[in-house]
C-alpha cells in the first residue's frame, strides 16, 4: 500500500489549545463571510430558503494560542435549517460552550423576498430586502433584527416653490430593533413603506406608473418626516425595546446625499416611555 498510512485522531496534537505566553486575550477571533444555505421564517410561507453570509466570533483567553475554527462550522450546520433570533441564542451559548469562551458573537446576512403586487394592475414580482440577524453575549447579551427598505421620498420644498413637477428620489431606510417578543420582518417593511413617499416596486405597468408618480406628489416628505415617522411607529410597538433608523436619499438634484439617524430606547422611568 503506497502512501502515509491515515493517523489515529486520538494522536494528533492539538495545538490550538496549547498555553499562550504572551498574555494577550483578543477580543474576536472566528470565522468570517461564509456563505452558507439558511431558512428562515416567512409569514406567508412558514419557510423561505436563502444563502446566508456568516459571521461567528468568540473571545480568546490569554493563556490559550488559538480557537477550533471547524467547531463554528459545525455548529451552524446544526442550525442552519432555521434562522431566527432564538436560533442565533442557542448558537451564541453552544459556542461559548464548546469554545470554552466567555463572550461569542453572530451574525448572518442574507437576501430576504417578499412577492408584491403592482398597486393597480396587480402585476406580482419580488422585491428582495437585505436583512440582518446579530447577537453577542457578554456584559449585556443582545439579540437585533435590522432590515434596508428601499423606499421613494418628494421633497415637500421642492413641491411648494415650483408651478409644477417636485423632485423626487429613492431612498434606503435602515431599521435596526430589539426585541421581547415577536415581529415579522414583513411587519418592519410595511410600516416603513407606510410612511414613504411611496413604496418601491419590482414590476410596474402604465397605469401601475401613474399611480406611484400622482402618490408620491401627493406624500411629500422630507428625511427628517420619515425618519421621525418610521420612529413614531415603532414606538407603539410593545414588543420593540430598543430601535435604531437611518434614512438616506440618493438626492436628484444635488451633488450630496440627504441622511438622518435617530435612535430610542424604552424605559419606563422617563415620561415619553423612551430615552
Amino acid at each position: 500500500m503506497y502512501g502515509k498510512q491515515p493517523q489515529r485522531v486520538s494522536l494528533l496534537a492539538d495545538v490550538q489549545s496549547r498555553v499562550d505566553d504572551r498574555r494577550l486575550a483578543i477580543d474576536w477571533v472566528g470565522i468570517k463571510d461564509l456563505s452558507y444555505p439558511i431558512t428562515v421564517l416567512d409569514r406567508a410561507r412558514g419557510r423561505q430558503q436563502t444563502v446566508g453570509r456568516v459571521t461567528m466570533l468568540v473571545r480568546l483567553p490569554q493563556q490559550q494560542k488559538g480557537t477550533h475554527m471547524s467547531r463554528f462550522v459545525e455548529i451552524l450546520g446544526e442550525h442552519h435549517t432555521e434562522i431566527t433570533l432564538s436560533s442565533v441564542q442557542s448558537m451564541l451559548e453552544e459556542l461559548e460552550d464548546r469554545l470554552g469562551s466567555e463572550r461569542a458573537r453572530v451574525e448572518v446576512d442574507f437576501p430576504y423576498f417578499i412577492t408584491k403586487e403592482a398597486p393597480v394592475t396587480g402585476a406580482r414580482g419580488l422585491m428582495g430586502y437585505n436583512v440582518r440577524l446579530a447577537g453577542r453575549t457578554g456584559i449585556r447579551n443582545r439579540m437585533e433584527l435590522q432590515v434596508k427598505v428601499p423606499v421613494t421620498t418628494l421633497c415637500p420644498c421642492s413641491k411648494e416653490i415650483s408651478e409644477s413637477g417636485a423632485h423626487n428620489q429613492r431612498g434606503e431606510v435602515t431599521v435596526l430593533v430589539r426585541l421581547c417578543g415577536m415581529l415579522w420582518l414583513e411587519e418592519i417593511v410595511e410600516l416603513v413603506e407606510r410612511c414613504a413617499s411611496c413604496e418601491v416596486y419590482s414590476v410596474l405597468k402604465r397605469p401601475d406608473e401613474k399611480f406611484v408618480t400622482e402618490r408620491a406628489y401627493s406624500r411629500p416628505v422630507f428625511v427628517e418626516d420619515l425618519l421621525r415617522d418610521v420612529a413614531s411607529e415603532l414606538m407603539q410597538r410593545d414588543v420593540v425595546e430598543h430601535f435604531a433608523v437611518e434614512v438616506e436619499t440618493i438626492e436628484s438634484i444635488h451633488d450630496h446625499n440627504a441622511y438622518g439617524y435617530l435612535s430610542l430606547t424604552r424605559d419606563d422611568t422617563q415620561p415619553s416611555g423612551w430615552r
